[in-house]
């Protein structure tokens, strides 16, 4: 057995892992201790990173319109589509949609193709989703895409302002540093500033629960705030900045009666935020997609940076605007171009740029111009304007707003292209041609995380089937485009080499992105580069960017810029009353492609749900666990209600993740609306206004399963991965218990049974079937006009993975004393359920040191602490009451 350290595929906290592999297998990953990001700490989904790497769901060869076919096939084709469109509408009808999941090389050659040699700019990746508002206002602030901060700065900063971030769930590595950083420095104060009360703010000095979309108004006032106060860094301003006067102009109007008009809160709150801010020099603001996903994304970030430049605070330890990436290889893309509004190496569409690119590349037909960010180039391809789509390593029909539009936009495309590590996506439902790309594990190259960090992911194990690197599929289209000899790479190292050698081309401090220092690296070199940060110019000596107070700017100063805030709307004609906000599950990753296939990552919240407060639930009549729909005129999803103590009246939450794998009417993303920021092309992902209502049910049913069930038209119905096979919840608004409508319910598994125990109960319309095969259970169908009533899904999870098989009574029963039901899973780490933890609080335990050191909760990622927190707290409040 052997140790190999990688990077963690998730989030853009970019963990350090070591992977424990013996023949050909990852066994099990742990945190690198030696990594920077971590330093040995690993949340729940990194720790189950070897139950990902499974055949199940894999795309393992390429497959021609349902039929596998040959790789030279596949190559050959898409390199006589591309041909073809190309001359018939020219470049601008071809597209490639990339990913912040593909590593840094893999972008490189597509971005170096189609904007070097196919003549198109129309190369945009689901990052546009992520932080591109980010990326638009450091550079309208700094004249460059540079992010001044590091989480050491997280750390050491007095003040952390943290808005628009649930980290504790969605970048739970560094939630914890940040805890633990506040445990050693009492002093240090935490803000949150959010609509819901997260489990973020487990550590927060202050919640601040604005209004959605109002965060502009706050540091807006903020920075009147800071005027009236006395309290700019004037000498920082007049040596380093300009544009103040017209920045105070704009902002004019937001003192602080009209800051809590706005925003909602009161004027006490916003006093104890303000007077915190202006008295902490060593102030670090901390922003993620609750900033970004905006049509003003843009404008908040800069909101946020003009409180920052108006006191001095950026280009010193501890201190800072920092936007912190959803994907772990975000800003990798964005190094080479990945956006369709850069070239590589930070460079833009400018002249000069686009003259230097055209040389070193030795470009046949290079692009001169920005090309379709991506909503836009889904726009065109529902148009009929672009022809032939490569998508690479993502899920546009679920990630994407306005899902409707992006599938018609996948049918009306000529000829689509999906490479992806799996098959089944709703995505790859649309594709011509799918080529099987390696996963995690298998690939080869480097990724950069949120603080400039250069890390190498490693391949750890032979790939599945025919799986090949991305940047292999699109070098040898390339070559049989005629375009061999600047595609003639047989390695990631060379690629890595000419990215380098191109940043530093006629750079020389001109441009922030610099790593030509790592140009000359020999491929055993690049084999063990350990973690590295950039910039890395070849030539020593050079300064730092902001922190000598340099500015890539074209005079060398940092701009303010001036900003009306607005609240956020909806296309008009969206009349509904509740605003929808959308985000991530702590145990989840996007559209759960991977995520969704580990059985205990989906048992923390398991079936399609979404959130409303208990006042709004209960102006609709509404209770927890009931069906409803949610809708506008875009779309409606069907999902279980769950009821959220904290969340205001308005409001309602949905969790990003589910597809038409996991559930049936589930893709958020079809009620909100394909409106963009103008300056950063980032949609409006985090609102829409929809309405809710209940839906009738006669009949729930619970189905266990070993295959992976087909089932007819219900009501609702969402899935889950269980050890040994599947859990689905079923809701329907006929009787399913005619014999009938059982029959086209179990039709597909009778085949899979030999033995049939029912058992029905016409009184109560209570019915269960139990299929098994040499005693060995197959199916488990419970259906009763009360969900309450079904066996308990946490009990039917552990069926196929106990070590006996409850007798044939105890399954029509629901319930064997002999399979123990743990309940709701809290710690995923040690896989310690809800029942647990109430058993051990009812024998006395009532620290958190005393649970970790009885089940061990709490005790590794920290991602259940938050709730355990609460539950000891409910503890106390009944022993009080």
């Amino acid at each position: 057995m052997s140790n190999c350290n990688t990077t963690c595929p998730y989030c853009g906290v970019g963990c350090g892992v070591t992977a424990a592999v013996d023949q050909d297998k990852v066994l099990s990953v742990m945190g690198d201790g030696n990594h920077p990001a971590n330093a040995g700490r690993l949340c729940v989904k990194g720790t189950t990173l070897a139950e990902t790497l499974i055949r199940e769901g894999r795309l393992l060869h390429p497959i021609y319109q349902g039929a596998a076919t040959q790789w030279d096939t596949a190559l050959d084709l898409v390199a006589e589509k591309i041909s073809t469109v190309r001359r018939k509408h020219g470049p601008a009808a071809i597209a490639f949609y990339l990913s912040g999941q593909l590593l840094t090389e893999d972008y490189y050659v597509a971005n170096k193709l189609m904007k070097g040699f196919l003549g198109s700019a129309n190369v945009d990746t689901n990052s546009r989703l992520c932080m591109s508002s980010a990326v638009a206002a450091y550079k309208r602030a700094f004249g460059a895409d540079y992010v001044p901060c590091s989480y050491q700065d997280l750390e050491s900063c007095d003040l952390l302002v943290m808005v628009g971030s649930n980290a504790a769930w969605t970048h739970p590595v560094l939630y914890q540093r940040i805890a633990a950083a506040r445990k050693i420095n009492p002093n240090k104060r935490i803000v949150v500033i959010d609509p819901r009360r997260t489990d973020t703010c487990d550590i927060a000095d202050l919640h601040l629960q604005i209004a959605p979309g109002s965060d502009a108004f706050l540091f807006a006032g903020l920075l009147h705030y800071l005027q009236c106060s006395g309290l700019f860094d004037q000498g920082y301003i007049d040596q380093h900045t300009q544009g103040l006067d017209a920045a105070l102009v704009a902002g004019a109007a937001c003192d602080r009666s009209e800051v809590a008009r706005q925003t909602g809160l009161t004027q006490e709150a916003l006093e104890a935020f303000y007077q915190l801010f202006g008295a902490t020099q060593n102030t670090v603001t901390l922003y993620s997609q609750g900033i970004n996903q905006s049509a003003t994304g843009t404008d908040k970030c800069n909101a946020i940076i003009n409180c920052h430049l108006a006191t001095g605070r950026l280009g010193r330890p501890g201190m800072g605007p920092f936007s912190i990436t959803g994907q772990p290889n975000a800003m990798g893309g964005r190094e080479v171009g990945g956006l369709a509004n850069q070239l590589a190496a930070h460079m833009d569409f400018t002249p000069d740029n686009v003259d230097l690119v055209r040389q070193f590349w030795q470009a046949t037909d290079m692009a001169n111009e920005a090309g379709l960010k991506a909503v836009d180039m889904f726009r065109a391809a529902a148009d009929g304007e672009i022809r032939f789509m490569w998508i690479m390593a993502t899920n546009p029909a679920v990630s994407l707003p306005d899902s409707a539009m992006v599938r018609r936009a996948l049918e009306n495309c000529e000829f689509v292209v999906v490479s992806d590590c799996v098959g089944d996506t709703d995505t790859a439902a649309y594709a011509d041609l799918l080529l099987p790309a390696m996963g995690w594990g298998e690939k080869d190259g480097t990724v950069t995380n949120s603080e400039r960090c250069i890390s190498r992911q490693r391949k750890l194990v032979t790939a599945a089937g025919e799986a090949r690197p991305d940047w292999w599929m699109v070098t040898q289209v390339a070559q049989r485009l005629g375009f061999e000899q600047a595609f003639d790479f047989q390695h990631p190292a060379q690629i890595f080499r000419e990215h380098a050698q191109l940043s530093g081309i006629e750079n020389n401090g001109s441009r922030d992105f610099d790593i030509s220092g790592l140009a000359d690296m020999s491929e055993h070199a690049y084999d063990e580069m350990p973690p590295t940060y950039w910039p890395v110019p070849a030539a020593s000596g050079t300064a730092a960017p902001i922190t000598d107070g340099r500015f890539f700017t074209a005079s060398g100063r940092a701009n303010f810029i001036a900003l009306s805030p607005v609240l956020p709307d909806a296309e008009p004609g969206i009349q509904s009353t509740l605003k929808l906000n959308t985000g991530r599950l702590r145990d989840q990753w996007h559209t759960m492609t991977r995520t969704g296939r580990v059985p205990r990552l989906m048992r923390h919240r398991d079936f399609f749900s979404v959130s409303l407060g208990p006042v709004e639930a209960m102006a609709s009549g509404l209770a927890e666990g009931d069906l409803v729909a949610v809708h506008n005129t875009l779309g409606a999803v069907r999902a279980l209600l769950h009821v959220e103590p904290d969340l205001p009246a308005g409001q309602i939450f949905s969790p990003i993740h589910w597809s038409s794998q996991f559930s049936g009417q589930a893709c958020i993303s079809g009620l909100i609306a394909a409106v963009t920021d103008p300056v950063s092309g980032q949609p409006q992902s985090k609102f829409a206004r929809v309405s809710v209502s209940g839906v009738a049910v006669s009949c729930w049913g619970l189905l266990l399963t070993k295959a992976l069930p087909v089932l007819p038209e219900l009501g609702y119905w969402s899935r889950v991965a269980i050890p040994g096979g599947y859990l689905t919840l079923l809701a329907a608004s006929v009787d399913l218990q005619p014999m009938a409508a059982r029959a086209a319910l179990l039709a597909p598994l009778l085949r899979h049974a030999e033995r049939h125990t029912c058992y029905a109960d016409s009184d109560s319309a209570d019915f269960r079937d139990i299929g098994t095969t040499n005693g060995d259970l197959v199916y488990a169908l419970y259906l009763n006009p009360q969900r309450r009533k079904l066996p308990a899904h946490d009990w039917l999870s552990g069926l196929f993975s106990s070590l006996r098989l409850a007798a044939p009574a105890g399954l029509l029963a629901g319930f064997d004393p002999d399979v123990p039901d743990k309940g709701r899973l809290i710690c995923t780490c040690w896989e310690v359920g809800e029942r647990e933890i109430d058993q051990a609080l009812v024998a006395g335990v009532c620290t958190m040191e005393h649970l970790g050191e009885r089940l061990r909760c709490g005790t590794q990622c920290g991602s259940c602490v938050p709730e355990l927190k609460r539950m000891l707290q409910a503890l106390e409040q009944d022993n009080a009451a």
